[in-house]
């Protein structure tokens, strides 16, 4: 049971007295406490005498973020101020929204995940371990929290964090990033939403030997062990808080696709690297079917990283085609994919089985060149199929060649490219480089953000295929209705709502919104969202104007009255 309330007059009452008060991040204001509210909540002398007003204390925590030497400091003082006043962390973040989503958010989250034991400070949400599968209850109950305290949840299990791979406990600094940007977008009350990492210990030799290491020391539970865990921890979870979104992130690929499998039809859960980045990469294409004026289901797709993201997107895109009129395997037929392995083709063992669809027959391919490994290169496949749309997610910086864009721009006017990998590094081509190889005719949107481009004359604004334009309006549209599950048509309609609002009046025009917008964007997805889902008749709330619902819930970053139980 929580020591405050939020009452109907929007104030806030709790039985917290003096410093309880000021080490509540959701209660505390620090030197914003009124003067009766210091008397009746027994905070004379533990406050300097001066009350400040909220945009005071915001231009303060400003210039003490601008002197963080580096980007991870300014990530460690983000937190820090989240953990120490909740309020003014977020009206801090949606004042200086554009700047700082890069700091709580990819990229710089991937280096405080990398940093986590070293730099912890106190712990942020929730820990469950393989070893202590037996006291799973036990650990959720430790929460204090009633069944309707909790709208959602992030939860990952590190194994595939960003592009950095298995980082183990510290990925919960992931799930609070995540969270953070669901509030800052979409305004779902941050007193609401728990973070959670599943510790199923950890391959990275380095945290293994690291001796402040802070998660188990042993290598991944995998298999059916890992399955039974889960199992628990989704009874577990969905016992405690029946009616919470739960939102999976960075799971390995198998894992990540097992849960959805099971999962995904019997309560109200998402995979955002499967999910999400299969929306927003629809979104992307959309906008360049708007601008093209080549129909969806006339698109040819290479896939170059069939993981779990890049499948995710195939996925997505295949189910958008077959809305457009294709059948199952028509549309699978507009897809290519490419590993490491080359062309993914039928007589390949090791598949996976959410890649088995997106294979090719050898006989389709018996004339196409191959190297000396007897592998068909991405130049050849591009040769052959003349794709629209090439989609990278793969990981392995600059795979998209000089030779392989220009080849690609040969027989499409306007090719639509997207190196989506992140972070930057590890992107398959940078956006310089497209605009001059195919002299401005690309489309272009990346994983990482990158500057505008200047090229002959024009500015290419570089679109950001970034997830935080998709989950959050996601999220609160089915929390808002209170859905059963997420169906097909409220993932599409979401993608619809990110097109809408890109800007395609110029050349130099993106093909995603721009970030300052993305308050704007996550509104409309959870509009969208929350209509498809009374549609489908997935949504238990009685029917109502959606639009009322999803600015009646918005939690906004402003003080509200604290008031003493007792008064």
């Amino acid at each position: 049971m929580r020591a405050y309330k939020v009452e109907k007059d929007g104030s806030i009452s709790t039985s917290l007295k003096g410093k309880s008060v000021l080490s509540t991040s959701y209660l505390n204001k620090g030197s914003a406490f009124t003067e009766e509210e210091r008397e009746n909540l027994h905070l004379q002398g533990l406050l300097p005498p001066m009350v400040l007003t909220l945009e005071e204390q915001v231009k303060r925590a400003y210039e003490q973020f601008k002197k963080a030497p580096n980007d991870l400091q300014k990530n460690n003082s983000l937190n820090d101020l989240h953990n120490r006043n909740v309020v003014l962390f977020y009206r801090l973040l949606t004042d200086h929204l554009s700047e700082m989503l890069p700091i709580i958010y990819t990229p710089t989250v991937g280096q405080s995940i990398q940093e986590y034991s070293h730099e912890y400070h106190r712990p942020d949400g929730l820990y469950l371990s393989v070893n202590e599968a037996d006291r799973l209850s036990d650990a959720i109950e430790n929460l204090g929290l009633d069944s309707e305290d909790i709208d959602l949840l992030v939860v990952t299990d590190s194994e595939s964090i960003l592009g950095i791979g298995d980082w183990g406990v510290g990925g919960i600094n992931i799930a609070v990033g995540k969270l953070a940007v669901y509030t800052a977008a979409a305004g779902i009350d941050p007193s609401r939403v728990l973070p959670v990492v599943l510790d199923m210990g950890t391959n990275n030799k380095k945290l293994l030997e690291d001796p402040l290491y802070l998660g188990n020391r042993h290598e991944r539970v995998k298999g059916e062990d890992y399955n039974r865990f889960i199992a628990q921890f989704v009874k577990e979870i969905t016992t405690k808080f029946p009616k919470a979104l739960l939102h999976w992130e960075d799971l390995g690929n198998i894992n990540a696709r097992h849960i959805m499998k099971e999962y995904g039809d019997k309560i109200l859960t998402f995979n955002d690297d499967i999910q999400g980045t299969g929306v927003i990469t629809l979104a992307a294409v959309l906008t360049a079917v708007r601008i093209t004026g080549t129909p969806l289901k006339d698109q040819r797709v290479v896939v170059f990283g069939p993981g779990s993201a890049g499948i995710g997107n195939a996925d997505r895109i295949h189910s958008a085609m077959m809305l457009e009129g294709l059948s199952e395997e028509e549309a699978y037929d507009r897809f290519w994919a490419y590993d490491y392995r080359g062309l993914l083709t039928e007589d390949m063992e090791d598949l996976a089985p959410f890649q088995q669809p997106y294979v090719r027959q050898n006989e389709e391919i018996k004339e196409w060149e191959k190297d000396d490994e007897n592998k068909i290169s991405l130049l050849e496949l591009v040769k052959q199929v003349k794709p629209t749309i090439l989609i990278g997610t793969s990981g392995v910086t600059d795979a998209f060649t000089e030779e392989v864009i220009k080849e690609m721009a040969k027989h499409v006017e306007r090719p639509v490219i997207m190196p989506l990998s992140n972070p930057t590094k590890l992107a398959e081509a940078v956006p310089e480089n497209i605009i001059k190889w195919t002299e401005g005719k690309a489309l272009i949107a990346t994983g990482s953000p990158f500057e505008p481009v200047e090229y002959n004359g024009h500015t290419y604004e570089i679109g950001q295929a970034n997830n935080a334009f998709v989950f959050p309006g996601l999220g609160l549209g089915a929390i808002v209705v209170r859905a059963q599950k997420f169906t097909e048509s409220m993932f599409a309609e979401a993608a619809n709502a990110v097109a809408r609002i890109a800007e395609t009046d110029t050349k130099g025009d993106t093909l995603l919104p721009n970030i300052k917008d993305l308050q704007k964007v996550s509104k409309a997805v959870a509009v969208a969202v929350a209509d498809a889902a009374v549609k489908d008749n997935v949504a238990t709330v009685a029917e109502q104007n959606v639009n009322e619902l999803v600015e009646a819930a918005v939690w906004q970053p402003v003080y509200k009255p604290v008031k003493a139980k007792n008064e």
